[in-house]
């Protein structure tokens, strides 16, 4: 049983074949996965995904890219909506994309401000975008989790150890994608074995970031075998203790029974 949680099956190339793309997840064991939200529209075909399957969650999140077109969306709208759907169980993704900075710093940390805020009232973790913004990503995290129940997921994590360190310092989950298995992905291993089990979660982040030997087509939830596969030779554990414990992290983090 395997949990992909992080993926985007509202998007085109995965909505339009999903019975398909459903059916390959399931003959390689991923039973759970949690589809991601980025906009209003994005979470217009989550409501219909998670309704039409059993195993599949949501989230409500306006990714850092598109918080300028969202200024409306506040802590308090996040939280009305989220309250009247059972199976919308995380807030993101949110969080800071200094890469590309398509939408300016500060209405990036206010958007990402009131997600953690909505995420604390509704107690159901966040999950957390951050590229090229370990600094503010941190400060943020670091400043709201002072005396709440904020529970993060760091999605797709490429780093730096000194940034894992602080985010286990304040009991953050991370979880890998297939970059993991890029040949050129050496110091982002060496990083990622410095994690404890227990606080490892993977996903595809499909359709985006195929795993090898993949790498370079649509990417989709069955190709996580892969690398859960490259994560075993990182940790030395069985491809099994891999999928149990993030599996089982999966659902201790979002309170699936």
């Amino acid at each position: 049983m395997i949990a992909d949680s992080h993926c985007h099956l509202d998007y085109s190339n995965l909505f339009n074949q999903l019975d398909d793309v459903i059916k390959r997840a399931e003959i390689n064991q991923v039973k759970y996965l949690l589809t991601i939200c980025t906009t209003l529209d994005s979470f217009e075909k989550i409501k219909l995904i998670v309704k039409k399957y059993k195993n599949i969650y949501g989230t409500f999140g306006i990714h850092p890219h598109e918080t300028k077109n969202f200024t409306h969306i506040n802590s308090e709208y996040i939280s009305k909506l989220v309250n009247k759907y059972k199976k919308i169980i995380g807030i993101g993704e949110t969080g800071l994309d200094y890469h590309y900075n398509y939408s300016d710093k500060k209405t990036q940390k206010r958007s990402f401000t009131d997600h953690i805020k909505a995420a604390i009232e509704l107690d159901i973790p966040i999950i957390v975008h951050s590229r090229e913004a370990e600094n503010d990503t941190f400060e943020i995290l670091e400043s709201e989790k002072k005396n709440s129940n904020l529970k993060v997921l760091i999605h797709c994590f490429t780093g730096t150890k000194d940034f894992v360190k602080k985010l286990l310092d304040i009991d953050c989950y991370i979880s890998v994608s297939g970059i993991i298995t890029f040949k050129n992905s050496t110091e982002l291993s060496n990083v990622v074995s410095y994690i404890p089990l227990e606080k490892l979660l993977v996903e595809t982040d499909s359709p985006y970031l195929a795993p090898l030997p993949y790498r370079g087509k649509p990417n989709e939830p069955s190709f996580i075998i892969h690398t859960i596969e490259k994560l075993s030779k990182i940790k030395n554990l069985s491809k099994e203790d891999i999928v149990k414990t993030t599996s089982y992290n999966f659902l201790k983090l979002f309170k699936i029974n």
